[in-house]
């Protein structure tokens, strides 16, 4: 196999612990920090960064030259997947919800950067509907797909399996053993299991999921045996998965104009606003550190802008 860049994913990048002044910190008496993980690349950043790692080299190690993903329009794990893919000369194909995005795919690739990226990486698009779409996990269809595609690696939606796990156990470092609390987004899982699995057993982490729904807990039991250590903050959704309303958009702008941290509408944007709110309630102890995972996310803003404008409503400053 052709690979362009085979040391990309083969150097552990250690994040920056960036620590955050705000005055209700100091009347507070609490430390936050971020860790800088959305640094790591343009596209490839956060915890994307981390779950493709050990995917990526196993596929190297198998000699399959296609990796399989599935995600929406508007994936940061889809644009990911066809970025490292191309950087280490894999051609990638990506299943897409949403089969009335094929009828004009000019259009759709100039409205929506993420697929007009991905595009220009190299990922080949299929684009299925939303009934077709859940069939993603389903041993029938990836046989189907097998059969129209050839061989390939499959890497599920959101990116999250046992390898992605291993991934998301290096982010925390010896370093971080200061902290008390370690807090992160929750999407599938994946990233708050490896947390769980690297951190002490004086830690707590806690989860902020962005989505609905009580499935998180037994998705999460199955990357980790630790019971005691962790719990998942429900409050801070803001109505389910990309679902957000302007008080989280006015929160995010502000942040970004204090602390020179930007955050997305999706993921980081709810953990941190949730995380602030906890400290206003007094939630974590005085004199707490707390380390907060940005996970990324942050090329998903331009396509949410678009939303925000057609609906004539503030827009996140990415300035």
């Amino acid at each position: 196999m052709e690979n362009k860049n085979t040391s990309f994913f083969e150097t552990n990048f250690v994040a920056e612990n960036q620590q955050i002044h705000l005055p209700i910190l100091e009347e507070k008496k609490i430390e936050l920090y971020i860790k800088r993980e959305d640094i790591i690349h343009p596209y490839v950043s956060g915890n994307k960064f981390r779950k493709l790692k050990y995917n990526l080299i196993e596929a190297k190690k198998s000699n399959i030259r296609v990796l399989l993903t599935f995600g929406g329009a508007f994936s940061n794990h889809i644009l990911a997947t066809a970025v490292a893919g191309n950087l280490m000369g894999f051609k990638t194909i990506g299943i897409i919800r949403g089969d009335e995005l094929a009828y004009n795919l000019e259009k759709t690739l100039a409205n929506n950067s993420t697929l007009n990226q991905a595009h220009k990486n190299g990922m080949n698009f299929e684009f299925v509907s939303r009934t077709v779409y859940q069939n993603k996990t389903d041993v029938s269809f990836i046989n189907q797909l097998k059969g129209k595609f050839g061989d390939f690696y499959v890497i599920p939606e959101g990116g999250t399996n046992t390898l992605a796990i291993k991934g998301c156990e290096e982010i925390l470092t010896e370093e971080d053993s200061k902290f008390d609390y370690i807090c992160c987004a929750v999407g599938t899982g994946g990233t708050i299991s490896g947390l769980i699995n690297s951190s002490k057993s004086n830690q707590e982490i806690i989860g902020f999921p962005a989505l609905k729904g009580d499935f998180l807990k037994d998705e999460i039991h199955q990357f980790t045996e630790k019971l005691d250590n962790w719990s998942l903050q429900k409050a801070y959704h803001f109505g389910g998965y990309a679902k957000y309303n302007e008080e989280l958009i006015r929160f995010i702008n502000n942040f970004k104009k204090e602390t020179n941290v930007l955050l997305d509408p999706i993921y980081t944007g709810k953990m941190i606003f949730g995380i602030m709110d906890l400290i206003k309630k007094n939630k974590f102890f005085k004199g707490s550190k707390i380390l907060a995972i940005h996970t990324g996310g942050i090329q998903g803003i331009e396509g949410f802008n678009q939303k925000l404008e057609i609906k004539n409503q503030q827009i996140i400053n990415t300035l």
